[in-house]
């Protein structure tokens, strides 16, 4: 397979189904923000982290790679299956989060993002994961979009708000909590 296929040479790409879009269509953004958003999960997975929690990672990059597949995919034109998000995949995020704020102290003010690479790597995918969450319910405005998408971008980013929560925790960093100038 080649690399290089020079058909986007003119600024456009090609959906699953054939239909070619501008780069810049929405729809192209949101899976491209997707992927962003999976290659932060992996640099975070780089981190001196449990097995457990790279092995959570690791399950969210597979999901994320679901989500880009169906969000590449011409709703209307598209005949390949694309695999796809079930509820069991939202609940596992939930279950974790439960599972980590069992472990963290009453959430009683806003975090600022930071306190090592790590935690801040999460806090930046956070970050990712709403904006892209923005703009697929931008696409769904306009096109279909399976609803499980959007719940799981909304999930996701709590889930990766506590992992940054939890990791401060782990290392005993103290979290930088806002203290609003008033």
């Amino acid at each position: 397979m080649k690399i290089y296929t020079k058909t986007g040479d003119k600024g456009y790409t090609s959906l699953i189904g054939g239909m070619r879009v501008p780069k810049h269509h929405v729809r192209i953004e949101s899976y491209g923000t997707v992927d962003e958003l999976n290659s932060y999960i992996g640099l975070i997975r780089d981190q001196g982290l449990s097995v457990r929690d790279k092995d959570v990672l690791k399950h969210i990059q597979d999901r994320l790679f679901t989500i880009g597949a169906s969000l590449a995919a011409d709703p209307e034109k598209s005949r390949m299956v694309i695999p796809d998000l079930n509820t069991a995949d939202v609940d596992l995020l939930e279950k974790e989060i439960d599972e980590m704020n069992l472990q963290l102290p009453e959430l009683r003010s806003f975090i600022l993002p930071g306190g090592s690479n790590s935690i801040s790597f999460c806090h930046v995918a956070r970050c990712v994961c709403r904006r892209a969450e923005r703009i697929v319910v931008h696409l769904s405005q306009e096109s279909t979009v399976d609803e499980k998408v959007i719940i799981y971008l909304n999930r996701l980013s709590d889930y990766l708000f506590t992992l940054a929560r939890k990791l401060a925790a782990d290392s005993e960093v103290p979290e930088n909590e806002w203290v609003p100038r008033v």
